[in-house]
């Protein structure tokens, strides 16, 4: 299928399917579309995933108006059904993870068939995977495919986007130097950003070339732009001047970072070949800050051997399919700061805030709008195929729509390093 053949959506029954509507993550993001559109509206959209008989259960569970949802199931492992799913819909929304073990056949038959996709994806050696076996595919069928659209990585990579759109707007040239801070936020991880995790650390435990890969800043820099300045992710603290507080490592930094240096490779190099990027979680004292990072650094190593991994997924870690109450969700926020400097001193500083828990409220909302920019902002992203990340496929359009119906916020911050927060 080439292009020309992609545009023409007129056999195409559905506009958008979420793919694992019944997991937890796929509900919220259901629940967010009806009650942005109802059924039977503008958006033709419909839920998908394994067992028919748990997607009915969720048609009346999001009302009666619901009956007439379309349903589509089917193996995500069998390219029969991934083939007849993407080609039926103009873009897949997908939750279901981990997506070494779940993703890579919808994504082929995306690419195949030209059909968009979106996915909360925070596998680094898979999205590594699919953009070598996948990427000419995409490209010459048209196929927009965008990883990371939850809370790793939009608040990274779109808030670096805003903040060197905001330099330009003040007359300056793109911050050679962006610092990302999690000042505070109250929720949790989701179970399916757990299981992926721990997929990703028990394969580079049996696996050198993995290994080798995650430890790699340009890890999923396109082929021949694997270069740049910045070294391996934090382990330890530090003090940060910029905000007057230690600083610890930040668990999704490994993922983060590496999808903000492909935004800029894409983007031809938007923030300068000499761009450097760092990521970290603001702790408070110095007492706090080795706390967080002995935490982090006893969760990883415990993840790792089996024994101990069995022990922390049944009696610690959220399981997949499982989360917060609503109002817990309700409840949560974040706050990440970024501050871009200059080599003269001056400073580019914005904050984006969310009104939900990362893991759960807020994630949903992202992955919805990042679909929904992909299907009506068509002319204002990227138009051509290939394997895009969320600021250099959906940029502004994107930006704007996260601020209008889903409670981010990107703004200037004008806070003083002495305006402090906790983070939770």
């Amino acid at each position: 299928m080439n292009t020309e053949n992609r545009l023409d959506w007129t056999s195409r029954r559905h506009d958008l399917v979420v793919w694992g509507a019944t997991g937890f993550v796929g509900r919220l993001v259901a629940e967010y579309l009806h009650a942005r559109f109802g059924v039977g509206g503008k958006l033709r959209w419909a839920i998908g995933g394994r067992s028919r008989e748990k997607l009915e259960a969720l048609r009346r569970e999001l009302g009666a108006d619901a009956d007439s949802l379309p349903i589509v199931t089917g193996d995500a492992q069998n390219m029969d059904d991934m083939g007849a799913l993407a080609a039926s819909t103009r873009v897949v929304c997908a939750t279901v993870g981990p997506y070494s073990r779940f993703g890579t056949t919808l994504v082929d038959a995306c690419a195949y068939h030209g059909t968009d996709y979106c996915d909360l994806c925070g596998e680094v050696p898979w999205m590594r995977r699919m953009i070598d076996s996948f990427e000419s595919t995409a490209r010459k069928n048209g196929a927009r495919i965008v990883h990371c659209c939850g809370f790793d990585a939009i608040p990274s990579d779109l808030g670096v986007y805003f903040l060197q759109k905001t330099a330009r707007e003040r007359g300056r040239e793109p911050c050679p130097e962006v610092h990302f801070r999690l000042k505070a936020a109250k929720g949790s991880f989701s179970g399916g950003t757990v299981a992926s995790l721990l997929t990703v650390l028990e394969e580079a435990r049996d696996n050198p070339h993995t290994a080798r890969l995650l430890a790699d800043p340009y890890a999923l820099n396109p082929i021949g732009e694997r270069h740049g300045q910045d070294g391996r992710d934090r382990r330890g603290i530090a003090f940060d001047a910029d905000l007057d507080a230690w600083i610890a490592p930040f668990v999704m930094a490994g993922i983060n970072t590496r999808v903000v240096r492909r935004s800029n490779a894409l983007m031809n190099y938007a923030y300068g070949e000499d761009f450097r990027y760092d990521e970290a979680v603001v702790a408070g004292n110095r007492l706090k800050a080795l706390a967080t990072a002995a935490g982090q650094s006893a969760l990883l190593a415990a993840a790792g051997p089996r024994p101990l991994r069995n022990l922390l997924e049944r009696f610690v870690l959220p399981k997949s399919g499982e989360g917060p109450s609503r109002e817990e969700r309700e409840r949560g926020f974040f706050d990440v700061r970024l501050i871009g400097k200059y080599s003269d001193g001056a400073t580019v500083r914005v904050k984006v805030t969310g009104d939900r828990d990362p893991g759960y409220g807020a994630t949903c909302k992202m992955l919805a709008e990042s679909a929904l920019c992909l299907l009506q902002d068509d002319a204002a992203v990227a138009t051509t195929g290939g394997f895009w990340t969320p600021a250099s496929a959906l940029g502004e359009p994107l930006v704007r729509r996260l601020q209008e119906y889903a409670g981010l916020c990107f703004q200037l911050d004008d806070a003083r390093p002495r305006d402090t927060a906790t983070h939770a």
